[in-house]
């Protein structure tokens, strides 16, 4: 392992499961589009091929964003925050990013003191991140 990469992962602020979290921006809108997990394994698989890998804690292993839906995340950048304790992770995402089909999975929000949904499933695409 390089010593930069050993720099980064020093940088990070694992948990105590080992994990970070990691949000998913656009890196050409600046729009939020998720947040997930990432291991210093997922963190060294995202590195390594450009595509990017998260924890999967439901299924307690690696999981490549899109290796179902075909829809990936390929990472532009990453950095870390003041307390290396979160991740942000600027991409170019193929398709929706939340497993229900729309593009973010931020796609309600409380207006006027309710939830309200704001964003619909793209066009002709099911789900399943």
């Amino acid at each position: 392992m390089s010593a930069a990469l050993e720099e980064l992962k020093s940088a990070i602020a694992f948990n105590a499961d080992g994990l970070v979290p990691a949000i998913a921006q656009d890196h050409a809108t600046g729009e939020v589009l998720m947040l997930a997990w990432m291991s210093a394994a997922s963190l060294e698989a995202t590195l390594a091929t450009g595509e990017v890998t998260y924890w999967s804690r439901s299924r307690a292993k690696l999981w490549r964003k899109g290796e179902t839906s075909g829809h990936v995340q390929r990472l532009k950048e990453l950095r870390i925050d003041c307390d290396g304790d979160t991740l942000l992770l600027l991409v170019e995402q193929t398709g929706p990013a939340c497993h229900t089909g729309t593009r973010s999975c931020f796609f309600r929000a409380w207006r006027e003191g309710g939830l309200v949904r704001i964003a619909e499933p793209m066009a002709g695409i099911g789900g399943n991140g």
